[in-house]
């Protein structure tokens, strides 16, 4: 073995049971962290300050006079990096917004080649886009410059569309903060972390932390911690590492290797059962708090409970008003977050679990020295799918495969290439004539060859990626 490069991953340590005091103090800083990104996203997302993030420094400044950090009494380490942590939020938002304006811009049959250059280049352009968003004077963009457009018109469409798509980032979850290093101090006992009451720390017994120097993230369960940092490994060339694999990342079966090996055999059976159980859970949820809400959401004043019910009434003979009841009902069924979420996060991690073992397993036998994968398929995105399929949608993990593909490719020097999918499902990879994809697999008439749709997706993907039918890009 050879060191290529150096590359960066996160590692994650547990603590034991900690006391509740400790606890405490660790919940209070979590819930003013969340306070300061949610008073950030209020006062920085709109269009006045879309030109104002960066530096972030701007933004630091302002914060460190507004008083904000005085009420709470948060310690500086932990404010400076919620308003930075909260600034970040709101340019990807920013980002993401503007990439889908770019998808509204090219959908909108009603504007020419030329409109759709001059609102492409003011979404590329910051400045001009803040000024645009704010009704202010600019310089018109060079590539604009000789075009004749109704200007106003264009500036007016861009306005609504971010009206109508702009959304303020909030912070709901009040169970995590981060900490530079000059917030805590580690050695082989745990770790020290900066509290509230000056020159007294709060010790976290946790093994393996010692000597750590980069940005913590600690992340609070019900009585313990889990804390997350990045930690800095050595990419290593295999010399045994010679083959190229060309897979196809499918929904039951995780890899479809184009020589027939499968890896991750089952996943969707794996994901299903959470799946459907998720439905059902939040369908049954729904329905309480649906009808809870629909009780105006409120209690009744002692008057109201005291006003003789009518003869019949179902809640009179247990002298309970509409919203007690309902309010005893979420108590008994015990309708909160905390097992949810641990339930929901426990099936989560198995599944990624799986996901990892069997990639492992794919570089350990498989020896590629270069692998080959379709871009994610991205058309139909405005298209309104059924319940059923967003579900899935939303619980599959393609996404996450693709990337431990390219973090594991990254650690192990080997190559990633990513090309078009197009014809990879309903080509036949035996003769190239179109086929078809039924329950039972793949067929084509014209040669008479069957296969799982896998398998000749696979193949499809060795064809064109050794042949150049398609352009593909390397990463």
């Amino acid at each position: 073995m050879k060191t290529d490069e150096i590359i960066t991953k996160t590692a994650a340590l547990y603590s034991g049971p900690l006391p509740d005091e400790t606890m405490e103090s660790l919940r209070g800083i979590a819930r003013d962290y969340c306070k300061v990104k949610n008073y950030v996203y209020g006062r920085y997302s709109g269009v006045a300050n879309v030109n104002r993030l960066t530096p972030v420094y701007t933004v630091l400044n302002e914060m460190r006079h507004c008083g904000l950090r005085q009420q709470l009494g948060l310690p500086a380490v932990y404010y400076e990096l919620a308003v930075s942590e909260a600034v970040g939020d709101i340019k990807g938002m920013w980002g993401v917004l503007r990439n889908r304006l770019r998808e509204l811009i090219s959908e909108n049959e009603n504007l020419s080649v030329e409109d759709r250059l001059y609102l492409r280049t003011v979404l590329k352009i910051n400045s001009v886009f803040a000024a645009v968003l704010n009704r202010q004077e600019y310089e018109m963009p060079d590539k604009a410059k000789d075009m004749e457009l109704d200007v106003k018109r264009l500036n007016n469409l861009l306005c609504r569309l971010v009206r109508r798509h702009l959304k303020t980032p909030s912070q709901q979850k009040n169970d995590f903060f981060t900490v530079s290093t000059n917030g805590y101090r580690s050695d082989e006992k745990g770790l020290y972390l900066t509290g509230r009451t000056p020159r007294r720390r709060i010790f976290i017994p946790v093994k393996g932390i010692g000597g750590a120097d980069r940005q913590l993230r600690i992340i609070l369960r019900e009585n313990s911690v889990r804390i997350t940092f990045p930690v800095d490994a050595a990419a290593r060339k295999r010399e045994d590492y010679t083959n190229t694999v060309y897979a196809y990342i499918g929904y039951g079966d995780m890899l479809t290797l184009s020589n027939g090996n499968v890896y991750g055999k089952g996943l969707g059976s794996l994901v299903t059962p959470e799946t459907e159980r998720l439905s059902e859970k939040n369908n049954e949820r729904g329905r309480i708090y649906a009808a809870y809400r629909k009780k105006a959401g409120r209690y009744k004043t002692a008057e109201e409970r005291n006003i003789e019910r009518p003869a019949g009434n179902d809640f009179a003979a247990a002298k309970e008003t509409p919203d007690e009841s309902l309010k005893k009902r979420l108590e008994e069924n015990n309708l909160g977050r905390k097992k949810y979420d641990e339930q929901k996060r426990r099936a989560r991690e198995k599944t990624q679990n799986f996901i990892n073992a069997e990639l492992n397993r794919m570089f350990r036998e498989e020896k590629p020295e270069r692998i080959v994968i379709t871009r994610p398929v991205t058309k139909d995105r405005a298209k309104n799918h059924s319940k059923a399929f967003n579900r899935k949608t939303s619980r599959n993990f393609r996404g996450y495969i693709r990337d431990q593909i390219a973090f594991k490719c990254r650690l192990n020097a080997v190559e990633m290439t990513e090309i078009s999918s197009k014809g990879t499902g309903s080509i036949c990879s035996n003769c190239g004539n179109e086929g078809k994809r039924v329950k039972e697999g793949f067929i084509c008439e014209a040669c008479g060859y069957r296969s799982s749709t896998a398998v000749n997706s696979a193949r499809n993907i060795e064809r064109i990626a050794k042949t150049g039918g398609m352009k593909h890009r390397t990463e």
